[in-house]
């Protein structure tokens, strides 16, 4: 039995049974049979029938689902609310894109060799697909993993955080209420870590979706069966730049929302932030007293603007990092511990270039201020790093937005936001050490996807 604690204080919520080796055998041997009898895929209506019928389960489920998310994950209630009506919308964002995806038509006749013949692509499911999911949105995540694999047709196994794993279970419950078949949506949870590995690299597989730490990612995929395809979503160590023309009166709000949503725990958090030399003071003074007036505490109470850390090694790995900081010669503002689980949120000033607060992902609630005074350092300095995943530049002037925009070495630039917006719909992919594929549900569906061309000749 695997044993699923609440994040904030650490009390017991479920029990749930945990998967063995011989119960994975089962899972492959039955989604592989579902693949290869191709008689028996379900239809596009069936699948947006299915869809459909999901949204709507989700949705008369939605405080349960948020509740769930802020008990197992730590995510304030209201910020839960906000990632179950986004899967809600995801769902349906699937079933709605199914109606206006297809393939196209291949020009012949080009050559006397192609006269006569007629040409053209459809898209077909790739096979099983195996998912591995994070604890830090544990229903948003799932539905981008499990929900373009119900709308291509792919038998899909998702392994949970074994922190998290309620939601997605969950979820896969709701589908296989609103219609799937037995063995085309099921779940894994086992306690041996081998068996996750078992599953991703077992050659009936042929798409991982992973999301997790790098180091796990790569190794992964090096491991993958021959012809398997993945995607993988690391993380980043998200810079944010404030030019001098910059209006602090409109950036304060976002860049704290940016920097402190989910406790920092969030693969595309604000983490670094340049400030033009000339505002890095009155920034700081203001940035400072709107941090200090985040609420902290338990994620389940409606007023709660920072919950825990997923765990208490989480929290004492954070408080080291940002004590190594200071005994280098950071200034800290706020900070401080409230429980086994919960930081107070925290800013260091001018943190030295090699720390670790400033050279990889913290994952907490913590964020670095450097100042410059040339724009090029600025960007330089948010480049430099072998991660890259989303940037942002707050600036007033469109020539330095656009000259930012190009320059940033990041699979999307943000113009007068942070860096963790996102839409569901949106692509959402590291580049480099931060990732491999492109995420968002539509470019899911074409990830699990198999382009087949068929000619005919008259």
């Amino acid at each position: 039995m695997i044993e699923v604690v609440q994040a904030y204080d650490r009390v017991r919520i479920a029990e749930i049974a945990s998967n063995d080796a011989q119960a994975l055998e089962r899972k492959l041997a039955l989604a592989h049979q579902r693949f290869t009898d191709r008689k028996g895929w379900l239809k596009p209506h069936q699948r947006i029938a299915v869809l459909r019928r999901l949204a709507v389960l989700m949705e008369g489920r939605r405080e349960h689902l948020a509740l769930q998310i802020a008990r197992e994950g730590g995510k304030p209630y209201t910020d839960a609310l906000v990632e179950t009506d986004r899967a809600i919308d995801g769902v349906r964002s699937a079933a709605e894109i199914m109606r206006t995806r297809g393939g196209q038509e291949i020009p012949m006749g080009l050559t006397p060799a192609s006269d006569n013949r007629r040409a053209w692509t459809i898209h077909e499911p790739i096979g099983v697909v195996a998912a591995v999911s994070a604890f830090n949105h544990p229903l948003n995540l799932a539905v981008h993993q499990v929900i373009p694999a119900i709308a291509t047709g792919c038998p899909i196994i998702i392994k949970p955080a074994s922190a998290t794993p309620l939601s997605a279970l969950e979820l896969v419950a709701m589908a296989q209420e609103a219609g799937m078949p037995e063995g085309w949506v099921q779940s894994f949870t086992p306690q041996d870590r081998g068996l996750s590995e078992a599953l991703v690299t077992d050659p009936r597989v042929a798409f991982l979706s992973f999301i997790g730490s790098g180091r796990v990612g790569w190794q992964l995929r090096s491991k993958l069966a021959p012809g398997a395809r993945c995607a993988l979503e690391h993380g980043g160590v998200a810079p944010l730049i404030i030019d001098k023309s910059a209006d602090l009166d409109r950036l304060i709000e976002p860049v704290v929302k940016g920097g402190y949503y989910h406790a920092g725990q969030v693969c595309v958090s604000v983490q670094r932030i340049y400030v033009h030399a000339e505002l890095e003071a009155a920034f700081v003074e203001r940035f400072a007293a709107r941090v200090a007036q985040l609420r902290v505490g338990d994620p389940t109470l409606p007023d709660t603007e920072v919950g825990p850390l997923i765990t208490p090694t989480e929290s004492d790995r954070v408080e080291s990092w940002i004590q190594e900081a200071v005994s280098q010669g950071a200034q800290l503002i706020g900070g401080g511990r409230l429980s086994s689980t919960t930081l107070r949120p925290a800013i260091l000033r001018t943190p030295p270039l090699s720390a670790k607060v400033s050279t990889e992902e913290v994952f907490g609630p913590l964020t670095c201020v450097y100042p410059f005074e040339h724009l090029d350092d600025a960007i330089a300095q948010a480049n430099s790093l072998p991660v890259a995943f989303q940037s942002a530049i707050f600036t007033q002037d469109i020539s330095v937005a656009l000259d930012a925009a190009e320059r940033l070495d990041a699979a999307a630039v943000m113009i007068n936001d942070h860096t963790a917006f996102r839409t569901d719909w949106m692509p959402f992919a590291g580049r480099r050490s931060s990732g491999y594929g492109v995420g968002g549900i539509p470019y899911t569906m074409t990830e699990m996807t198999a382009e087949k061309m068929i000619v005919f000749k008259a």
